[in-house]
């Protein structure tokens, strides 16, 4: 790449990597307080809190998929980013004045309806990059994103007791609103497509492209929600309050290594980062049912940390580079979906697994399911590296 090029590149990886975390710090504010803010301020039954969180994971699933299809089409990019900051803005001030549930359920739906801006965000990280920066870019993206959970799950922690509900879903808005700003005011729109649209289609994937979409929904099966995780380490003696200290190991060794596995892939290859997530997801489920005390929790959840590091940036570059530049937005979008329609069936039968069979069964299923990805994962032939 031309030091134009490249100066572009780290112009926009910059700018979004600041709203991701702003926005993401404004999101994980409310979120270890939004059960209890349902249920114990508003006086939802849990029907309701279903309900409302169901209806929020399809928002999201549904909108992805949209906002890629209609951005590859319209060839745009940048309408999409920062109305997604701004509904997400919108909607904790919209929750901040709701005095009963019903309202609630509006602006939960223009929250999640802010993942419009997702996969157009995504296909513009990946045309703006070489082959040779796409997973560190991914990586940095993903890492700014965890890192604004860490610091908006502390700031909940300390200001909540504080401020109380209203006045913390106020204050969650302002990153959002900020980001949506600088989204606006320092994102230049510029039109990357070589080719003309012509729809979103499977004849239009390579194979490599149709087997990682395979392989992508045979892992998801058996990729329960983190709740699972935490609830049998409660179940096996780990305190509920102390809970949160799980998630933000988790999710700060996140932050700090997802950077690191981006770069890597963009030097080893994306197939081999990929499947290293794949083995750190088995070696957490190992840990934890081998070793349920509270060192094994700690380290557990280090390896779940490390396969989230790895897996959620490198997977996505790996889906962009394989994508033909002209569907890359609808593809991506269409990705988040499947992954998204996925999570609640897999949720879904490991309850069942628990609950009739053992605490275990959901954690062989999905051990099971990572082997078979990790075996089709050796029929993918990576494209050469060559500069874009």
């Amino acid at each position: 790449m031309n030091d134009l090029n490249t100066k572009k590149e780290k112009k926009v990886v910059r700018l979004f990597s600041i709203a991701s975390f702003l926005n993401d710090l404004g999101s994980d504010i409310i979120y270890p307080i939004w059960p209890a803010f349902l249920t114990q301020y508003l006086k939802a039954n849990m029907t309701v809190v279903g309900l409302i969180d169901g209806l929020g994971d399809a928002i999201v699933s549904i909108s992805q998929a949209f906002a890629g299809f209609l951005s590859d089409k319209i060839q745009k990019r940048k309408v999409f980013i920062w109305l997604g900051y701004l509904f997400g803005a919108i909607s904790r001030i919209g929750y901040a004045l709701s005095t009963t549930y019903h309202p609630v359920i509006f602006f939960r739906v223009l929250d999640r309806a802010g993942k419009i801006r997702s996969a157009p965000r995504d296909a513009t990280i990946a045309d703006v990059s070489s082959d040779f920066t796409r997973g560190k870019n991914f990586g940095l993206l993903r890492t700014m994103d965890n890192l604004g959970a860490v610091v908006g799950i502390l700031l909940c922690i300390v200001l909540f007791p504080m401020i109380g509900y209203k006045n913390l879903f106020l204050l969650a808005a302002i990153p959002s609103f900020i980001g949506a700003g600088l989204i606006i005011v320092f994102l230049k729109e510029e039109r990357v497509q070589t080719k003309v649209f012509k729809g979103f289609s499977l004849k239009f994937f390579d194979k490599n492209l149709k087997l990682l979409f395979l392989i992508s929904s045979i892992f998801a099966l058996g990729n329960f929600s983190y709740s699972f995780l935490l609830v049998f380490a409660n179940k096996n003696g780990f305190p509920i309050y102390s809970l949160p200290i799980l998630y933000l190991i988790f999710t700060f060794i996140a932050s700090i290594f997802s950077f690191y596995f981006g770069k890597m892939s963009d030097k080893v290859g994306r197939k081999k980062v990929l499947l290293v997530s794949f083995v750190f997801w088995i070696f957490s489920l190992i840990v934890l049912m081998l070793f349920p005390l509270n060192i094994g929790f700690f380290i557990g959840f280090i390896f779940y940390g490390l396969h989230k590091a790895a897996f959620e940036p490198v997977h996505k570059t790996f889906i962009a580079e394989l994508s033909p530049i002209e569907m890359r937005a609808s593809i991506l979008g269409g990705f988040q979906m499947i992954m998204g329609l996925f999570a609640f069936p897999a949720s879904f039968v490991a309850g069942i697994l628990w609950d009739s069979f053992h605490i275990f069964a959901p954690f062989y299923l999905s051990i099971a399911l990572t082997l078979v990805s990790i075996l089709l994962l050796f029929g993918i032939s990576e494209k050469s590296k060559g500069v874009k």
